[in-house]
């Protein structure tokens, strides 16, 4: 076979004009294409309007999905200048919706603090949407411009004379660059939330019209992050172990620093840390700052008052045990590492908050001293289970639980070893674990039969998890560790799926499993690793034609398709029903097969609903159960 080669020179090196290299690569400039990218948009145009109401000249946003499937950003702010551009000449305004890297964010007095760090917003929005048109009313007087993919379909020209001050922006996204194009209601709502709670006082609007009734939250709080932590603890239906948030903030030139918490009565932590109203799921160095801060603090008010002895230490662990904090700094040259902006790099910005908190927080303690000691008593106990969970870890390890060459027995390993094709079965029940075996590839699958429930993690420490026997297996068989020992390089399955009946009992399970991930092992969840079997519910045949349903409409089109009269639809009770043929060919044949997997779009969220569904509390359970019932399908009673 002839060896071609290609040529690479000058000819090879393409400059893509304008917004084209935003719609040949939308991910470098929104993430992704999925509908994370899709909220992206509406994240991008809202954060402008937020930008102004940092700048003291926006009280009121209005967010709205409209019925044709466009959304609309309204504000009561200065709106865009109007003049034309004198670098660009055009008008101002299609400079900032055509211009990548335009804005008035890049020097100058337009903006002491903003989130915008890249500048890409607008124009970005306006490349990705099928038609953008805004209103711009400034000065007395409002104009108007519309697109279609970035580019001019209607000119700039006045409205008229307007006594209105303020942008409003009107986007459809473009379904030709999307996966979805349907906005999700809750994603919003919670981060429309955030936005509220970050800038105390400004009132935003979100309204859906896209139901046969409008859908109206009006999200408004004077009392900022104190307000923001209040909301936290109260959706996790937990008890405040002190009922008064504590509340610090400090200001040094540009650079300002608030920090809010609250300690319950659960053992998880509960850490949201913002830059510029930008949430910053990956910390950096504000982070870094309150976490040095807040266990100095502790550790020598505990020495202080007695409660710490001679060389006694808390961890880092131990005194954010059952905290839920949140932490906002605004800056005017944030960096952020990462066009999705989710880690803030500025390194001065540890010693200010350190610095800040160090003694605005000793000050509380000392004319709090009841509130001190409660929280010194929660991570004292936390201490204590930390130690307990070493020596049952040590335990564990010393009985060969947990490391790799002591595998458990009833594991049924494949033979690749490498995480790209392998997958682990966790399966209910020992007969359907006997016919995943026997149906299974073993070159690359896996088999660990469950027996009964796991155990309950949102209930129970870190100590009981290690002496559990039904989750020691899975710990084991997947081979990374769990907690602060997780060490993905040491993952043994690239796919980790979940495998139960579809029935009450297993639906049970899975959530167990979920939590368990989700705690100890969330990175499995968040790289994608974790995924959830679809078996079918329904066998339906005729003679030897045989159709498995996977819902009841499925059930319902075989029937008629087979011809009705002696067609037979039996209903799966278990998996364990299936012989090893029928559970390859519909739950684990690659080719055939359906997974779900399981992702975290928004930890706060998933954070809210485990805590929900596994907690302590009964009675926000079965409201929940009570509200949400109708929608459940495929429930075996």
């Amino acid at each position: 076979m002839e060896n071609k080669k290609t040529t690479y020179d000058e000819n090879q090196i393409q400059v893509l004009e304008g917004l084209e290299a935003v719609r040949k690569r939308p991910g470098m400039y929104i993430g992704s294409t999925s509908i994370r990218g899709l909220h992206h948009l509406v994240y991008e145009i809202v954060d402008n309007s937020i930008d102004e109401a940092l700048a003291g000249e926006c009280s009121e946003i209005v967010v709205t999905l409209h019925a044709d499937g466009s959304c609309s950003v309204r504000d009561n702010g200065r709106g865009i200048p109007t003049a034309m551009h004198q670098k660009m000449g055009i008008p101002t305004p299609e400079v900032v919706f055509t211009v990548l890297h335009a804005g008035g964010k890049f020097g100058g007095e337009g903006y002491a603090i903003s989130g915008g760090l890249h500048g890409v917003g607008a124009s970005v929005v306006n490349a990705l949407s099928e038609w953008l048109t805004y209103e711009d009313a400034r000065d007395g007087e409002k104009f108007t411009q519309t697109f279609s993919r970035g580019k001019v379909t209607d000119p700039f020209h006045s409205l008229g004379a307007t006594e209105d001050h303020g942008l409003y922006v009107r986007f459809m996204p473009d379904k030709e660059v999307f996966e979805e194009t349907f906005f999700d209601y809750t994603t919003l709502l919670n981060r429309l939330r955030e936005q509220a709670f970050l800038n105390a006082g400004v009132r935003i609007v979100f309204r859906d019209e896209r139901g046969e009734e409008v859908v109206e939250n009006v999200l408004h709080y004077e009392g900022g992050i104190v307000s923001f932590v209040q909301h936290l603890n109260t959706i996790k239906h937990c008890e405040v172990i002190h009922p008064q948030v504590i509340y610090v903030k400090g200001k040094k030139g540009d650079t300002t620093a608030e920090v809010a918490i609250q300690y319950n009565d659960t053992y998880n932590e509960t850490l949201m840390t913002f830059a510029n109203n930008i949430h910053t799921m990956e910390g950096g160095m504000h982070e870094t700052g309150f976490k040095s801060a807040l266990s100095k603090v502790l550790n020598a008010y505990g020495q202080k008052l007695g409660i710490l002895k001679g060389e006694d230490k808390l961890t880092g662990e131990d005194v954010r045990e059952g905290i839920c904090a949140v932490v906002s700094v605004k800056l005017r040259e944030a960096q952020f590492e990462g066009q999705t902006k989710t880690k803030l790099g500025n390194s001065e910005i540890r010693t200010f908050v350190d610095q800040m908190l160090t003694e605005k927080l000793t000050e509380f303690m000392e004319e709090n001293p009841s509130v001190c000691k409660a929280i010194l008593e929660k991570a004292q106990a936390a201490s204590r289970a930390r130690e307990a969970a070493r020596k049952a870890r040590e335990l564990t390890r010393r009985k060969g639980a947990l490391e790799g060459a002591g595998l458990p027995g009833k594991l049924w390993d494949c033979q690749e070893k490498s995480v790209e094709i392998t997958e682990l079965f966790l399966v209910e029940g020992n007969s359907a674990g006997g016919s995943a075996k026997d149906g299974r590839d073993s070159k690359y699958q896996a088999i660990l039969p469950l027996r009964g429930k796991v155990l309950n993690v949102e209930k129970s420490r870190l100590d009981k998890v290690y002496s559990n026997t039904q989750l020691i297996p899975i710990i084991q068989s997947i081979g990374c560790g769990i907690g602060n020992d997780l060490d993905m390089s040491k993952l043994r399955y690239g796919k980790i799926i979940l495998m139960a009946d579809a029935d009450v009992d297993g639906a049970h399970i899975q959530v167990l499993l979920l939590t368990f991930f989700y705690r100890h092992m969330k990175q499995l969840i968040e790289e994608g690793h974790v995924y959830l079997a679809q078996p079918p519910l329904y066998k339906v045949h005729k003679g030897k034609q045989v159709r498995y349903a996977f819902s009841d409409e499925e059930r319902d089109f075989y029937i008629k398709e087979l011809g009705e009269k002696n067609v037979e639809a039996e209903r799966y009770k278990g998996l364990g029903e299936m012989d090893p043929d029928q559970l390859w060919d519909t739950t684990m044949n690659p080719e055939t097969r359906t997974l779900l997997r399981v992702s975290i779009e928004d930890a706060m969220q998933c954070d809210e609903i485990f805590s929900l569904l596994m907690g302590e509390k009964v009675e926000p359970r079965r409201e929940f159960i009570e509200k949400n019932a109708t929608f459940v399908t495929n429930l075996d009673v």
